[in-house]
């Protein structure tokens, strides 16, 4: 069993290596505080000159128009380049293709995902050698196989992200939500290369340190230049499209009327917000009075990438299976009978030989995903450590009125944006966690007694680059305990699983049990490097004072209300932009 102090969880970090990240990150921070100004200069003259050029060529009077100094494509090239973690990989990588010649921060956008096209396809190949390999052990097969299948995952986001820019012509701005969206599809595909590495990683034998250094090299040039599209697209075609975009037109507010985010239709939004049922397409029943008894059966129906929504109704019930939606399963809606009537149960669990990221009850990966008053369990226990109920990587998912119950792990807010409103979620050890950017809004959150030697933690958010839009915002809940269970084991808000995590705890109730320092460090007694980002805002109740909250350089007891905006559905998830569509209700602002 593991103890209060051993207690690592995924094995991720130890003390020597967080000691050296923090001298790392020190002497960084130096570097670009020091050139900080010179590069914003470089980067806003880039972009101002190909705007105002862009303009003044397409102007009737551009006769009269002051001339502008000429960008070479080597200037512009290094401007974008230099915006990146690693400068040096992404101009080497873009120079070298024959396409390179251009000005356009769009196009050499479009030459950076390429490169990171091209590195991640090689993977696929490394993965079939090691899989070869008739040495490895049963466990370690199973997590070479959970590799196999996020690359996959990976390059079929970075795909996605190259077809959504590719009808928009040169020269031509990003509009801000086709922005978002590759912010968002970049984003997970990092998390999904950092999945793999996770899966070798927790299982901590000398064979899987074997092959964790091999795919830890085999991925190195494949998460940079994933890395580097990613700061282009942020930092780079973000600042043009605000450069581009007249005041007038930028969606600050809104959703007043609705509680859900506004990528939600109206015939999902009737659907949630009215227990009508005339709209479904197949009913699940245990008793046989549905077309189906297992929701596994019903889900078969699914049409690939389909743009029309397959509503299923689950009746009351305990259904016992398993179920995996894969990434072409679009739009499905699952409707129960109420979170505490409609269950979908599983005992899945790593300390019976499952990776963590494959013990999901219940998991779903295609876009558009919507749950309705069910439950997801899993029934594992405690003792069985890592056994998640549900793992979601559904891009624009609401879960609504919804309960997750387990120990460690219950709830895998896996990545791409997820909304959660009116659910329960109960557990132990990080029993939310993940690199998602998702928002759980008028949740009940309700940490449980762990075994006799361990700690609960809420959330351990798991954001690896500065420029991932992820995190865990949890606004205007309850953290209570369990109904009727009496909580003795030391409480903690979450603890920072990896160098840039993101988690804000705002507008919520949280009761007396929580330790008064709030948070705990992934390593004891070694605080978390400064590059993360943790904070509460506004909350209430018993455990809710900061004053003897933790002193990270990365944790601030409270934010301004500009800060804590950015946090919200609108901001941080682009709930405007998709949750009307779900019609699930959400509320946008503060």
């Amino acid at each position: 069993m593991d103890s209060i102090q051993s207690f690592k969880g995924y094995g991720k970090v130890d003390e020597v290596e967080q000691q050296a990240f923090q001298k790392k990150t020190r002497k960084r921070l130096i570097i670009l505080i020091v050139s900080s100004i010179v590069l914003l200069t470089v980067i806003v003259a880039a972009v101002a000159g190909i705007i105002i050029h862009k303009r003044n060529t397409s102007s009737s009077s551009s006769s009269n128009s002051v001339p502008q100094p000429e960008l070479t494509p080597a200037a512009s090239l290094k401007a974008v380049c230099d915006v990146t973690q690693f400068p040096n990989s992404c101009f080497s990588a873009i120079s070298s293709l024959p396409n390179a010649n251009t000005t356009d921060p769009k196009l050499l956008f479009k030459l950076s995902l390429h490169v990171a096209i091209d590195e991640v396809s090689k993977l696929s190949s490394f993965i079939s050698k090691l899989r070869d390999n008739e040495k490895i052990d049963p466990l370690l097969q199973k997590a070479i196989d959970v590799c196999g299948t996020v690359f996959e995952d990976a390059l079929d986001q970075l795909n996605d992200s190259i077809s959504s820019i590719g009808n928009s012509g040169a020269g031509r701005v990003l509009p801000s939500a086709d922005i978002s969206d590759v912010e968002t599809w970049l984003s997970a595909v990092m998390t999904n290369q950092e999945t793999c590495i996770d899966a070798v990683d927790e299982l901590n034998s000398t064979a899987s340190r074997g092959v964790l250094s091999e795919l830890e090299t085999a991925t190195r040039n494949s998460t940079e230049f994933v890395s580097n599209s990613l700061a282009i697209v942020t930092r780079i075609l973000g600042l043009l499209s605000r450069f581009d975009a007249p005041i007038q037109n930028r969606r600050l507010l809104g959703f007043e009327e609705s509680e859900f985010p506004a990528w939600i239709g109206l015939a999902e939004r009737r659907l949630l917000e009215t227990n009508e049922t005339a709209s479904v397409d197949v009913v699940v029943a245990k008793d046989g009075s549905g077309q189906y008894k297992t929701i596994g059966e019903a889900l078969k129906l699914v049409k690939k990438k389909s743009l029309k929504r397959l509503v299923v109704h689950v009746k009351e019930g305990t259904y016992v299976e398993n179920i995996d939606l894969d990434k072409n399963s679009w739009n499905v809606m699952i409707i129960g009978d109420g979170k505490d009537k409609t269950i979908v149960s599983g005992s899945r669990n790593f300390k019976d030989g499952t990776p963590t990221f494959e013990t999901a009850t219940f998991a779903v990966k295609g876009k558009g995903f919507i749950a309705k008053d069910i439950g997801f369990h899993n029934t594992a226990g405690a003792e069985k450590h890592q056994a998640v109920a549900l793992r979601s990587g559904s891009d624009q998912s609401v879960f609504y009125r919804c309960s997750f119950v387990g120990f460690q792990d219950t709830l895998y807010a896996h990545s791409n944006r997820q909304f959660y409103r009116d659910c329960d979620i109960t557990g132990t050890i990080d029993f939310i966690f993940g690199n998602a950017a998702v928002v759980f809004q008028n949740c009940k959150i309700m940490p449980r007694q762990p075994m006799s030697n361990q700690f609960n933690t809420i959330t351990a958010q798991g954001k690896k680059d500065p420029n991932q839009n992820t995190g865990i915002v949890i606004q205007k809940s309850t953290i209570t305990t369990l109904d009727n269970d009496i909580l003795t084991a030391p409480t903690y808000l979450g603890r920072p699983w990896k160098d840039f995590s993101t988690t804000i705890i705002m507008q919520t109730d949280i009761g007396s049990f929580l330790k008064p320092v709030g948070w705990i460090s992934w390593v004891p007694n070694v605080d978390p490097v400064s590059t993360i980002s943790y904070a509460e805002y506004q909350n209430s109740g018993p455990g809710a004072d900061v004053s003897q909250r933790v002193k990270w350089a990365g944790y601030k007891p409270t934010l301004t209300d500009d800060e804590a905006v950015k946090f919200t559905v609108q901001t941080f998830i682009q709930g405007p932009e998709w949750l009307p569509d779900t019609t699930v209700e959400f509320e946008s602002t503060l």
